[in-house]
């Protein structure tokens, strides 16, 4: 079978020189053959030598997806089976402890538009091209053959598929299954609705972030005016014996807190009381089953609010925290809304900060690739000038090791999580 060729602009950026996974249109000379969606098309330069190959499809602005850098590779579903083994061999090797992760992350595992997100005995799938989902089943045979799971989920329900002509998809791909399954995160115990949850039902990407917390939520108590000499128990500014074993702890507003997880472990690290606040009351009553489960709940509060409105209320009460986690869904959809999404950006932290006591804690980030790092950081400068207040950075950190980066594709490097001192002005 003759594949079709497209050929590329001689003047072009040279970006699929340098590791970048998607053509665009306009790089484009002309197509030989005829593709049709959803093809193998093979990639050339203007003289015709062979760079890769990838799945065609003339409805999208990625009109081709790389799926090999090799002329000599069939793309079959032999193929498929061994690049999720290897993305799975992947983890294994750099997160041996996890039996809950993610397996294949797109591009970056060289499956371009293919989410693949393990929790125990349960596998969600996301298919987000054409190419895919033209060979579901050979995803789906692979699954089985390699994890044999007690169900497979699939969670195609998002927007940017119809940018690709495709219709959002939802369901069990074969026998239906309970979806809720208890995750094991650094040694805690965390329910997620693989069904119901945000993306496929939890968000892997931050489970190193939410580790870097440990440092930060004891050190508190003299703070608050306690003190401890000697071998006495802990008192505080009036003489009082403080009873509660959590007195070092941190005081914590946790927003966008979803079901719980930076919740979870500010308490597991020894945070005295954290509050969480999420829009979704169905996350709310997550969260709150997780603490319960973790026995964390008698040193948490709930609140299905808008994080929006709760952090200017806050502010307007003159309330503060000792330390406050800013986690929100990602604003910028697109690169038509980035400056509506920095806006956003801004404004939870400009109230964040303001209700980060002296010498506290903001731990802030962002999910939308769209918005680079440096101009995150930018924004987080113009907030804090706004608020009157210093940042210290502690420290700048990016998706879990199981999200994989291609340094030639930004969009892969799109998570940043920063932690900070908030000092006042």
């Amino acid at each position: 079978m003759t594949i079709a060729k497209a050929f590329l602009k001689k003047n072009r950026k040279k970006r699929l020189e340098q590791g970048h996974p998607w053509v665009f249109p306009g790089e484009i000379e002309k197509i030989e053959g005829n593709p049709q969606g959803g093809d193998v098309i093979h990639i050339v330069n203007h003289v015709g030598h062979f760079l890769a190959q990838g799945f065609y499809n003339p409805l999208s602005q990625l009109i081709i997806r790389v799926i090999t850098y090799s002329n000599e590779v069939e793309v079959d579903q032999n193929l498929f089976l061994q690049k999720i083994e290897q993305a799975w061999k992947r983890r294994q090797w750099l997160v041996p402890d996890a039996t809950s992760c993610r397996v294949v992350h797109g591009e970056a595992d060289f499956l371009p538009g293919l989410i693949i997100d393990k929790y125990e005995d349960v596998l969600v799938v996301q298919i987000l091209s054409l190419g895919v989902e033209i060979r579901r089943q050979w995803v789906y045979d692979a699954l089985t053959q390699i994890f044999n799971p007690r169900g497979i989920y699939e969670r195609s329900d998002v927007p940017v598929r119809r940018l690709e002509g495709l219709q959002e998809r939802e369901g069990f791909v074969d026998k239906p299954f309970d979806t809720k399954v208890t995750v094991s995160e650094n040694g805690l115990r965390i329910l997620v609705d693989v069904a119901e949850g945000q993306k496929t039902g939890y968000f892997f990407d931050q489970r190193e972030n939410r580790a870097a917390l440990k440092p930060l939520m004891t050190g508190w108590g003299a703070r608050h005016g306690i003190k401890v000499e000697g071998d006495t128990l802990p008192v505080d500014a009036k003489g009082k014996t403080v009873k509660n074993p959590f007195w070092d702890g941190a005081e914590v507003l946790d927003c966008f807190s979803h079901t719980g997880s930076f919740m979870l472990h500010s308490c597991l690290y020894g945070a005295k009381k954290v509050t969480c606040v999420d829009i979704s009351e169905k996350a709310v009553e997550m969260a709150k089953g997780n603490a319960l489960l973790n026995g964390f709940l008698h040193r948490t509060e709930f609140m299905a609010a808008n994080a929006f409105d709760y952090l200017r209320e806050q502010v307007n009460e003159k309330k503060s925290w000792d330390i406050v986690i800013l986690d929100p869904p990602a604003f910028a959809k697109n690169r038509q809304s980035i400056e509506g999404a920095i806006r956003g950006y801004k404004e939870i932290n400009l109230q964040g900060m303001k209700l980060v006591r002296n010498g506290g804690i903001l731990v802030t980030a962002s999910c939308s690739y769209h918005l680079s790092a440096a101009r995150f950081l930018s924004m987080l400068q113009e907030a804090a000038a706004d608020a009157h207040k210093v940042l210290r950075l502690i420290e700048f950190r990016r998706a879990g090791i199981d999200h994989p980066v291609l340094l030639g594709s930004e969009e892969t490097d799109y998570l940043k999580f920063a932690i900070f001192e908030v000092f006042n002005r």
